[in-house]
Order: structure tokens, then C-alpha cells, then sequence
């Protein structure tokens, strides 16, 4: 009977030595990944699943716009554009789209040139000039070269007389556009001057001098409570107002990434003087009524960067979080929140054991039945490379993949399938058959909140 307490003692003192050095193995573990750099986690996580391409992914690079997308980078990026693009013109009336040139015909505000670099040297190269001639010639060349546009504005401020008849005159209305815009010079990390480009989203607003103050304050809180909408933390989303040199008052919306705020969106109310700048103060052919009178609207400009966006929700997006295997070893499952409409993949078709030639052949029925309904998937079937299932969901998670559905010899024999989650990692079994409407319903339901 001692004997046996004895062992129970030194068991027990065993197994509370064995779980103190399981805590700090552990604590150690978290810590470590504490002061792992999110910064560096996201440019790894985007290199390595394409969603950004570039010799240069890094912080600053990836602001400067000097960087390209992969497959579910560009995706992710038209999705947000597209969700831009129907809160904009599909929920209001008042709102129409237009598509102007990359090559502006002023340069709006700023301008940047596409100058022949082969003719530009020329100048350079030619013997026997003075200063005032060599500056004559490049200035000539200047005048020649193309001007590209660095903002929206310009060009829905030039349509806004062509467009007064679509609404017969009458306040207020936007002018909604989309496209490339290009970034002033910023040297990079080896000091040599850059141009950068970026995604731009632009809606002009015209409406009466009386109103344009509220309807700034509803713009403001419109995009703010959009941008909101996709976040996982919509509190990293913030406005703040500002007024330039010029007097021009403005709110600037921010997103917070580790490393500070960085503006995402800009919103403007310039007056008049920007519109009749650009029609060269012809205000008669300008003039709109405003019940019964007859007034120059003024202008409020909101300009989002696209790039930054998905930028700001990749950060807003990536959650990891700690697990402990079958060995007692800590490991951290990145994950990549996206909301359901801006996903890239929203389906991965995979299979396990079974009939491979059979099973294929059901994903491929099941994909092109997905793809009817508009429902992006990612056809994991088809690898010849032979993973773990938990490395599968652990790539699927990175890519910001909704679901996974699994499919196996029980799929043959009775048409059942295992449908995992990506927020819960909850699997679930289902019928084959259910799998396309509860996608469905899952999607919609995401968008209408």
C-alpha cells in the first residue's frame, strides 16, 4: 500500500513537471510569434498564394503602387471594384457611369508626361547647344508628349455639360468612373525615382451651393459604413477631416495597419471653381435648376484608392490562430478572413479515398454546376501531388477559400459529401444535391447584411 502511494506521488510530480515544461514551451511558442512581423507574414502569405506579384513586395512598394496581382490578388481587387461600383450606380438613380481617356487633355490639377526617352536623349545628345536652346527643345518635347491623368476628376468635370440632359438639368447628380491612375514619382530603395499606379474609384457629385454641405456629411458617412461592411475589425476604419492650403474642405478615410494610418479614400468639397476652371468660366452653358432656381452647382469629389483597399483588408483579413497537434507541438493556422463578396475562390473541390476516375468525373459535374451559378471554384482535384488533408485546408485557409467539399467512396455509395467551413473549421456532412443551394443562400445572405 505505501509502495503504490510512493508511485502515485512521483507519477504525480512527473506529470506536473512534464505540464510546466509544456507551458513554457508554449509561452516561449507565443511569444515568438508575438513578435513575429505582421508586415512580413502578409507579403509572405501574398507572394506565396499570388495574390502579389512584383520585385518588390514590401510596405513601401506596395503603397508607392509598384506592384502587379497574381490570380487571387486580381480577383479580390475586382471584386472589391465591383461591389464599389454597385453601391455607387446600381442603389441610386442619379448616379451614371462614364469612361475617360488615361491620356488627360489638361492634367487636371497635377500632371505627369509620357516622354520618348529615345527622343529625349537625342536633345541631350546633340552637340553644340546653348542652355537657352537646349531648354527650348526639351520644353518642346514636353508639350508633344502625352499628359497622364493622375486623378478622376478632370474628366467627369469635362462631361458634366454633355451629361446635363440625362437629367434634364435638374440636382443633384454624380458622375461615377473607374480606371488607372498614375502616381507622382517616389524614389525607391535604391534612391531611383519610380511612377506608381493605382486603381482609382470616382464619383463627382453635383448639387445645389444650399445643400452641398449636408450632402458631404451623408457621403462621408455612406462610405464610411461601406468600407465597414467587408472588415473583420470595422473599428480600423476611420474618417477624419482636413482643409488644404487652398481652403478646401475635406474628410480623409483611413485604415489602421500596424504600422500607422494610411488615407484610403478622399472626399472633397470644392465649390464651383473647379468646373468652371475646366469649361473656362462659361457659367450659362453650366447653370441647373434647383426648384425654381437657376444655380452653378458646386462640387464634391470622392476619390477611392482600390490598391489600398485590398491592401487594407488582406491585413484586416489575416487572423492567426494557435493550435496544438497530435505530439503537444504549437502551430499557427493563418487564415484569411475575407468577407464572402470579396473572396476570390469561394469553393474548393477536393477528394480522398475512392474511385478516382468516378470521383473526378462527379467534381467535374459539380464544378460546372458552380460555375453556372456564378460561384468561383478552385478545382484541388485535380493535383497530382498528394497532400495531407490538413495540409489542403491549411493552403485553402491562406487563400481565403469559403468552403472546401470533400469528396470520397461514401459520395459514391450514397451521395454524401464533407463540407468544411473556413471561419469555424466545423465539417459537415451533406448531400450532394443540397451543396449548390446552400451556397447560394450562404453568398446572398453575406451581401445583404
Amino acid at each position: 500500500m505505501a509502495t503504490y502511494c510512493v508511485r502515485r506521488y512521483l507519477n504525480l510530480l512527473k506529470g506536473r513537471a512534464s505540464l510546466g515544461w509544456q507551458k513554457r514551451k508554449f509561452a516561449d511558442s507565443a511569444r515568438s510569434d508575438e513578435a513575429s512581423d505582421p508586415t512580413a507574414v502578409v507579403t509572405d502569405l501574398c507572394r506565396g498564394r499570388h495574390f502579389i506579384t512584383g520585385e518588390q513586395v514590401e510596405k513601401d512598394s506596395l503603397l508607392a503602387g509598384w506592384h502587379g496581382y497574381g490570380p487571387l490578388g486580381m480577383t479580390l481587387r475586382r471584386n472589391l471594384a465591383e461591389q464599389w461600383w454597385r453601391s455607387m450606380t446600381m442603389s441610386r438613380g442619379q448616379v451614371f457611369g462614364l469612361s475617360t481617356l488615361h491620356q488627360a487633355g489638361t492634367g487636371g490639377r497635377k500632371a505627369l508626361k509620357l516622354v520618348d526617352g529615345e527622343a529625349l536623349a537625342a536633345i541631350l545628345k546633340e552637340k553644340g547647344q546653348s542652355v537657352e536652346q537646349l531648354t527650348a527643345e526639351v520644353e518642346r518635347l514636353l508639350r508633344a508628349s502625352a499628359t497622364l491623368r493622375t486623378e478622376l476628376l478632370q474628366g467627369a468635370l469635362e462631361q458634366y455639360a454633355h451629361s446635363l440632359s440625362l437629367v434634364n438639368r435638374k440636382l443633384p447628380f454624380g458622375l461615377a468612373e473607374m480606371g488607372v491612375c498614375y502616381q507622382p514619382a517616389a524614389p525607391d530603395s535604391e534612391g531611383t525615382a519610380r511612377t506608381g499606379e493605382a486603381m482609382l474609384a470616382s464619383l463627382v457629385w453635383f448639387s445645389s451651393p444650399r445643400t452641398a454641405g449636408q450632402w458631404l456629411d451623408f457621403w462621408v458617412r455612406h462610405r464610411l459604413q461601406w468600407w465597414r461592411k467587408f472588415a473583420t475589425g470595422p473599428s480600423d476604419f476611420t474618417s477624419s477631416d482636413f482643409q488644404d492650403e487652398c481652403g478646401t474642405r475635406g474628410t480623409r478615410l483611413y485604415y489602421s495597419f500596424p504600422w500607422g494610418r494610411e488615407p484610403i479614400e478622399t472626399l472633397q468639397s470644392l465649390g464651383d471653381r473647379e468646373l468652371l476652371e475646366a469649361h473656362q468660366g462659361n457659367g450659362a452653358k453650366l447653370e441647373c435648376q434647383d426648384g425654381r432656381k437657376t444655380v452653378i452647382p458646386h462640387v464634391l469629389s470622392l476619390s477611392g484608392n482600390m490598391d489600398r483597399g485590398v491592401l487594407a483588408y488582406l491585413y484586416d483579413s489575416l487572423q492567426q490562430l494557435k493550435k496544438v497537434d497530435s505530439k503537444q507541438r504549437l502551430h499557427l493556422r493563418k487564415v484569411l478572413k475575407l468577407h464572402p463578396s470579396l473572396a476570390p475562390v469561394k469553393v474548393a473541390l477536393d477528394m480522398g479515398r475512392g474511385p478516382t476516375l468516378e470521383l473526378r468525373q462527379v467534381c467535374e459535374g459539380l464544378l460546372q454546376e458552380l460555375l453556372e451559378e456564378d460561384i468561383a471554384v478552385w478545382p484541388g482535384y485535380l493535383e497530382t501531388m498528394q497532400t495531407s488533408l490538413e495540409q489542403l485546408h491549411s493552403k485553402y485557409d491562406e487563400m481565403g477559400v469559403l468552403f472546401t467539399i470533400l469528396l470520397n467512396d461514401s459520395t459514391m455509395e450514397n451521395g454524401l459529401i464533407q463540407l468544411r467551413n473556413r471561419d469555424t473549421a466545423i465539417k459537415e456532412v451533406m448531400h450532394i444535391s443540397h451543396v449548390k443551394s446552400f451556397l447560394i443562400k450562404y453568398i446572398l445572405a453575406a451581401e445583404n447584411v
